[in-house]
């Protein structure tokens, strides 16, 4: 169950990763009574066509459900590039908390009380990870992070993200997440970005 707010209508800022994970949590959120605010952060997308096309689908998303979208994002492939580990989960850790930081300052500094992110629906996503980092951040503004585990609806989703025609992509995002997913979905993505696996970052530990 969300927590409903203290005042119906009270306003909350949800941090959107892309436009079709945003669908189960924008309806779940309404549903209990926010006035939600989206918010497009995500520096992590790379390359710069793939950054584009996920935040035209979030402008999409937002259009077609009469959400208020804040945009505030540039793609920093060069970040991720020169982090000197090869650790997926400090790469993941990073990420993570660099973009709950962002978000959580951003809604400080524009009265929100709450936010949350649309990284909790994904099964694929460190969910503790995420926790965790919203809590920090959330702490260090003085405002709420919104902890629900929307993972229950993921394939719900996905299927109102279908519905919507929005774009749905097959990685996480960063380079290294390119590296790791499926070969038949990260084959036609080299292919489109003229990439080769040489390109691409080892997984490491």
């Amino acid at each position: 169950m969300i927590l409903a707010p203290n005042e119906p209508g009270e306003r909350i800022l949800l941090h959107l990763c892309c436009g079709p994970c945003g669908e189960y949590p924008l309806l779940k959120l309404r549903e209990a009574g926010w006035d939600v605010v989206g918010y497009f952060h995500n520096p992590n997308i790379h390359p710069e066509a793939e950054h584009d096309r996920r935040e035209a689908a979030a402008r999409e998303f937002a259009r077609l459900h009469d959400l208020e979208l804040v945009v505030e994002s540039q793609p920093r492939e060069e970040l991720w590039r020169q982090f000197s580990s090869t650790s997926k989960l400090e790469h993941c850790r990073l990420c993570i908390y660099m973009r709950m930081n962002r978000v959580a300052a951003y809604a400080g500094r524009n009265g929100f009380r709450f936010f949350t992110t649309s990284l909790l629906v994904s099964p694929w996503q460190e969910h503790q990870m995420i926790l965790d980092a919203g809590q920090v951040t959330a702490e260090r503004r003085r405002i709420n992070f919104l902890a629900v585990d929307f993972r229950p609806g993921y394939r719900e989703g996905q299927e109102m993200a279908k519905r919507d025609g929005l774009y749905r992509q097959r990685y996480c995002g960063c380079i290294y997440s390119l590296q790791e997913t499926d070969e038949k979905f990260r084959t036609p993505y080299l292919e489109e970005f003229g990439l080769t696996l040489d390109d691409l970052p080892g997984r490491g530990a």
